[in-house]
């Protein structure tokens, strides 16, 4: 979370912040997670949610998303991240297809619900 606050409006509170990959389908970034090879054409993103909006930021490959770079955009806070499941759950963001681990799924549930969404 403090590595992305630099990149938000001050006194933002975040909620919640998870990692994601760009990929624009599941066996383009399936060959990625297993061989590397499209490593060049996937970007990761930090998406930081908070009180007022979502904001995703670039994030260094080195770092699998952990390290933002940049803001690329804002999505207003009451647009819906989910539902998503399996390992690798795919969400639309900024017109982009994602791929979120399920370690970060419980963090897509909380902002869909302090957002106002029902599962």
């Amino acid at each position: 979370m403090e590595r992305s606050a630099p990149f938000l409006p001050a006194g933002s509170q975040i909620r919640q912040v998870f990692i994601c990959q760009t990929a624009p389908n599941f066996a383009f970034f399936l060959i990625m997670y297993l061989t590397g090879l499209t490593i060049f054409w996937i970007e990761y993103r930090c998406v930081a949610v908070t009180q007022d909006a979502i904001y995703v930021l670039e994030s260094s490959k080195s770092s699998g998303g952990a390290e933002p770079r940049h803001l690329l955009g804002i999505v207003p806070r009451q647009t819906r991240l989910g539902p998503v499941s399996g390992r690798w759950g795919r969400l639309t963001i900024l017109g982009e297809r994602h791929w979120v681990h399920k370690r970060f799924h419980d963090q897509i549930a909380a902002a869909d619900q302090e957002g106002g969404f029902r599962r």
